[in-house]
């Protein structure tokens, strides 16, 4: 046998073998099953899209070495995502999203900010479960800055509120402060006028009972005057032909 036709087998055999290689690699590694946890604002799917892309983005074994010891930042309302390769065909992502307390609408968009006050994205979609909060003296809005407002405290308060909604179960659509500081929640066509910063604890804790029972009513109730003593609690139902003031 001549040495050219020695040489033409060994590259036909190299060949065969890379190409063998590469093609068990390709099926071996192939990404079949995503687990993704913590992600409320995307899809599963969105998220698998956003971590898979570009050249062998199904590909574990490339997915391992492309996360190793990194996430991925600069997604919309994600603080970071960490990638885990479980198995040949398995990834796991965990998601950690930003904890936003609320939302400004501004020139036509959504500004959310986090529970100290920045701004963490500006956007033209609007998240469900994050209250819209009004009645800010704004001088300026920069992303990834703190709003500039005339009293910091404002955001401990929003921050205390939101947190003492969670742990009661309840939803609200919007929060406003008017000139003296005072906040009112809405709740769909029922607002509730808290007031000041006293005994909020105690006002939403009373709230748990109170707002499930107005459930398609429209109206006002006013705990300026609650106490843990008193418990002072009205509520002015506003019926079909009424016109209800806002505190808009």
């Amino acid at each position: 046998m001549s040495r050219k036709k020695l040489f033409l087998i060994l590259f036909c055999i190299v060949t065969a073998l890379l190409i063998g290689g590469a093609v068990f690699v390709l099926s071996y590694y192939r990404v079949r099953k995503v687990y993704v946890e913590g992600s409320t604002q995307y899809t599963d799917k969105e998220i698998a899209d956003i971590v898979m892309q570009g050249t062998l983005g199904d590909n574990s074994l490339y997915l391992s070495y492309k996360y190793k010891d990194r996430g991925i930042d600069n997604v919309a309302f994600i603080d970071k995502m960490d990638v885990d390769i479980v198995d040949h065909e398995t990834i796991r992502i965990r998601v950690y999203e930003k904890a936003l307390a609320g939302y400004i609408e501004y020139v036509g968009q959504y500004i959310y900010f986090t529970r100290d006050g920045i701004v963490a994205e500006a956007s033209r979609e609007k998240i469900e479960g994050i209250p819209e909060v009004r009645g800010l003296s704004l001088d300026r809005i920069v992303l990834y800055e703190r709003l500039d407002v005339d009293d910091d405290r404002i955001f401990d308060r929003v921050l205390d509120v939101t947190q003492l909604l969670g742990k009661y179960n309840l939803t609200v659509d919007k929060i406003y402060f008017d000139s003296a500081k005072n906040m009112t929640l809405f709740f769909g066509k029922v607002r509730v006028l808290l007031g000041g910063e006293e005994y909020t604890d105690e006002k939403i804790a009373n709230l748990q009972d109170i707002i499930p029972r107005l459930e398609g009513k429209e109206g006002s109730i006013d705990m300026t005057g609650y106490t843990p003593d008193t418990r002072y609690t009205t509520f002015k139902e506003v019926r079909r032909g009424e016109e209800a003031s806002s505190a808009e």
